[in-house]
């Protein structure tokens, strides 16, 4: 049977609940600016009534829960689109700051410096015996060297720079999956009883979620999605299993974590590589599953694959990028050589190589192609003395093999059919392949006392057609009588024999004066188109050609990459803004709900002192 005491307790239901939706309104006014917060709201229901005649007689209200706004579809959609923007961020910076290393406008690059490079060797020919223009022509080898050798540093930088970004974003992910770990522990001892959520740890577990997307682009799976209308018709909570995991390696499993490894204790080159610590403690490669957020963009600009041989990445923007160069240094390098083996000398050494003598050129790892090339003697006047032809098969070895280059130059032949023993180029050249410290050395020189008579020679290769690059590659491959020293572009300069006496130059295949034969085949090379190696492409161009490709590659790259962040922009401030929409607080709201709760409150204050006063009559009577 109700009583006034009854009417007392609904007047004090009616305060509890005012008092907890204000200090609801209030916690929510306080944590307006809180990254991840979601705003929250007090739900209430009748407390059951006292069944009494006539009729089932109102108790008061009950606060059966305070939960949050918050849409779990649209959640999904704001991590996702998190993990593609903060992807197309880190790609259109790191690609901006690479195309910013090939500056090809106003003359100023490496291309320019190309062309002043032809330009000397023009002026060269037309003056072949000119010192000062020899001194110039050096000069212009170092500056292009320079130039080259510095973009290759600066891309190297920024592949460094991504490589330390990369390590440094693993040990974040770790830290936020091990503390997304200890939350879930906390959300299921505060919800053990299935009654209240835990919603502040809630908001917690949130923003690490979206925290890991945006990271290493994380997605979760859980065992139901629970809709909550009484709060939002938009209301929506996960509970039950819960996994976040990347293209199916669980990061966080329920309670528990799985770190990521970062390691280049065994790389040459600092490289890290990234893996996945399974159950049993096996480390399994995670960079191919990487593809979502900061990490999967670092890993596509730097490279995700390592070479096991090299130590470097095998794919990447930036890998591409120093591959590209790489291969366009090491053709010039070569290219310009073997025609530069053209100038006649006393004595041609070859760079190192690391292959037996008795390995087929075509398979030392050189690019040594068949063919043939001439060996021609000059005798002090530039007058050829003797001229022999070597050949190259698919059989022929430095030495060691029949047909091997040894065997040829030191074959007893007749090169100038005058049946003479005295003249032909086995008696002028001598052959040396030395090897020393796991590198061997081909030298060629002429024998003892040819040299002080005036004797000179030089390496021709002799073309199966026009182009340059019909030919054997044979001194170009071995670096024999360089111009230009090193075979890359980190490496690239001029032979130090030139740096330091200019003036010993050459511009003809002979010692005559106004030979410049060669200086205007050097003029053709910028003409030229030679095969360009870059990774498992190859292209067909010339110099100018190939260093048009890298720049155009990466000038694309850089537009495309804007283009895709600037509609990734549009998409992302659209989700977020409807996220915030559903979940963040709206201080008008706020201030409008704490005026309805305080006139609640009051109403229901009303109630208490009519009561009051009621008892109060009540015992009047009895007195």
């Amino acid at each position: 049977m109700a009583s006034i005491f009854n009417a007392l307790n609904i007047g004090y239901s009616a305060l509890n609940a005012s008092q907890v939706a204000i200090n609801t309104t209030g916690h929510n006014i306080a944590n307006a600016e809180t990254d991840g917060y979601t705003r929250q709201r007090v739900v209430t229901a009748a407390s059951t009534p006292i069944t009494t005649q006539p009729g089932q007689v109102g108790n008061g209200v009950d606060v059966t829960d305070i939960t949050r706004v918050f849409d779990n579809f649209v959640f999904d959609r704001y991590t996702s689109i998190s993990s593609s923007k903060e992807y197309s961020d880190y790609e259109k910076k790191t690609l901006e700051q690479l195309s910013s290393y090939f500056p090809e406008i106003d003359g100023v690059g490496v291309k320019s410096d190309m062309q002043e490079f032809y330009n000397m060797w023009q002026n060269l020919a037309d003056n072949p015996d000119n010192d000062a223009i020899k001194v110039a022509l050096a000069k212009q080898t170092e500056t292009l060297s320079k130039h080259i050798q510095e973009s290759q540093t600066k891309i190297s930088s920024l592949q460094m720079q991504a490589n330390e970004e990369l390590v440094v974003n693993v040990n974040e992910v770790n830290a936020l999956a091990k503390e997304l770990a200890q939350i879930n522990v906390a959300i299921d001892t505060a919800e053990s009883a299935g009654i209240y959520s835990a919603n502040d740890l809630r908001d917690r577990r949130n923003v690490i979620e979206k925290s890991l997307a945006r990271l290493i682009g994380a997605e979760v799976n859980v065992g139901q999605l629970e809709s909550n209308i009484q709060i939002n018709n938009t209301s929506g909570t996960i509970t039950g299993s819960y996994t976040l995991s990347v293209n199916g390696f669980n990061i966080v499993d329920g309670n528990s974590y799985h770190p990521i490894h970062a390691s280049n204790e065994s790389n040459p080159n600092g490289f890290y590589e990234i893996s996945y610590e399974r159950q049993d403690g096996k480390l399994i490669p995670l960079e191919e599953a990487i593809t979502g957020g900061k990490i999967g963009s670092i890993l596509d600009m730097r490279g995700g694959t390592i070479d096991t041989t090299s130590g470097k990445p095998t794919d990447g923007v930036i890998q591409n990028a120093l591959s590209g160069l790489d291969a366009f240094a090491s053709t010039l390098i070569e290219s310009i050589n073997n025609l530069y083996a053209e100038t006649a000398t006393s004595k041609m050494t070859s760079k190192e190589v690391s292959f037996d003598a008795a390995t087929p050129l075509v398979s030392s790892g050189l690019n040594v192609k068949t063919g043939s090339f001439n060996i021609i003697v000059y005798d002090i006047d530039g007058n050829k003395v003797a001229t022999r032809e070597i050949t190259i098969d698919n059989t022929t070895s430095i030495d060691g093999s029949t047909n091997s280059i040894k065997n040829q130059i030191e074959a007893n032949l007749d090169d100038n059919a005058n049946n003479s023993g005295n003249d032909d180029l086995d008696d002028f050249i001598s052959f040396n392949f030395a090897a020393s410290g796991g590198k061997s050395t081909l030298e060629l020189s002429l024998k003892a006392g040819k040299e002080s008579l005036g004797y000179t020679f030089a390496i021709e290769d002799k073309l199966s057609n026009t182009n340059y690059s019909s030919g054997s590659n044979f001194a170009g491959a071995l670096g024999l009588n360089q111009f230009l020293s090193g075979d890359s572009a980190q490496n690239i300069d001029l032979n130090t024999v030139y740096k330091q006496n200019a003036t010993l130059i050459k511009a003809g295949a002979s010692s005559a004066a106004g030979d410049s034969s060669v200086a205007l085949k050097m003029m053709q090379h910028q003409f030229e188109n030679f095969d360009f190696q870059v990774g498992e492409k190859k292209y067909s161009s010339s110099a100018y050609g190939m260093y048009d490709i890298i720049a155009t590659q990466i000038g694309i790259s850089t537009n495309a990459a804007t283009t895709r962040n600037e509609t990734l922009s549009v998409q992302y401030n659209a989700i977020e803004m409807e996220y915030f929409g559903v979940s963040k607080v709206s201080i008008d709201e706020e201030m409008t709900n704490l005026i309805r709760y305080q006139t609640s409150y009051g109403a229901a204050a009303k109630i208490i002192t009519t009561i009051d006063e009621m008892m109060q009559t009540l015992l009047g009577i009895k007195q």
